[in-house]
């Protein structure tokens, strides 16, 4: 096993484990902590009581970041005629209908983030084994399903993040880069939470949000008091 690098160990010197910090405090370490050569990530991860093996507790969604993500996202439409003009126009990376369909089931995939228009969803709908596993899959619940396909693309170009339990009861997505104020990041994480409790199943029962904490690619993480986020959603 091999041992933490001295940045590491520094950063991680800097955090009380057993200290819950306010939002503005743990962004604060959190982007002091990000000494890394690259514009490292930083991302939230959330605790749910929830238990997402039933239907009725699954929780997942779309959130626009209010600062962008800071991801440059290539976007890929499966849509035809005027709606594959539209996604063009719109800005995609990537427009196809049959085509584009055999291309993905070549393995083929030069997006990041898939939107498709209603109608195109029987081709598509056999790439399930494929774009499934990849979290690439078009969904109406999070808007990725759509006839405003220039809206959708407009949202992943502008800095929209998909949200997904997993089987622990986890989110996690990013909310932006070491590089962004520390303003920019309170915005985000607490636009993030939002979406997050409006999301909140009707299954759930008991304490929704249950911890919070945020990190750095190569950062140490850092739990947040929920109150002190709570006091940023609107």
């Amino acid at each position: 096993m091999s041992k933490p690098g001295k940045r590491f160990t520094a950063a991680k010197a800097t955090v009380n484990r057993d200290k819950l910090y306010t939002l503005e405090e743990a962004v604060k370490l959190v982007k002091d902590a990000a000494k890394a050569k690259f514009d490292e990530t930083i991302e939230v991860a959330l605790n749910l009581g929830v238990d997402p093996r039933h239907a009725d507790q699954m929780v997942r969604g779309v959130c626009l970041l209010p600062n962008g993500s800071g991801r440059k996202l290539r976007v890929g439409v499966f849509a035809k005629g005027a709606k594959a003009e539209e996604a063009k126009k719109a800005g995609a990376d990537v427009v196809g209908a049959e085509d584009l369909v055999e291309q993905v089931q070549k393995g083929v995939i030069d997006f990041d983030r898939a939107i498709a228009t209603p109608d195109m969803m029987p081709l598509v709908g056999r790439l399930g084994k494929v774009l499934g596993p990849r979290g690439l899959m078009p969904n109406p619940k999070v808007g990725t399903v759509t006839m405003d396909v220039a809206q959708a693309v407009a949202g992943a170009k502008g800095g929209s993040v998909e949200f997904r339990v997993e089987k622990a009861g986890i989110v996690q997505a990013g909310v932006g880069k070491a590089s962004f104020t520390e303003q920019a990041l309170v915005e985000n994480i607490c636009a993030l939470v939002e979406a997050v409790m409006k999301a909140k199943p009707s299954g759930s029962k008991g304490t929704f949000m249950k911890r919070i904490a945020v990190t750095s690619t190569m950062g140490p993480g850092v739990k947040i008091e929920p109150t002190s986020v709570a006091a940023g959603v609107h």
